[in-house]
């Protein structure tokens, strides 16, 4: 499924303003395919963020976001965690 990886990422981040004490750039990390360079991470940051964007209603619903949480993850600049 495309922006698996953007949901995981939204997900955490709920988790941290729900008052987790995780680091977000090893959470960030932990997200990501191993092994990726700052630009590769960059890259993956950009591609499925964008997919995240392209997912329909009921893709949404199946990873519990809603269409503005998609929107407000999947417009970040790719530099942001």
């Amino acid at each position: 499924m495309n922006g698996l990886s953007d949901v995981r990422l939204t997900l955490h981040s709920q988790e941290l303003a729900a008052g987790q004490d995780n680091d977000a750039r090893e959470a960030d990390m932990r997200n990501a395919p191993s092994g990726l360079s700052r630009w590769g991470l960059f890259w993956h940051r950009l591609h499925t963020r964008k997919a995240l964007l392209t997912l329909t209603s009921e893709q949404l619903k199946d990873v519990g976001l809603t269409r503005e949480q998609a929107r407000e993850e999947g417009l970040k600049p790719f530099w942001r965690i």
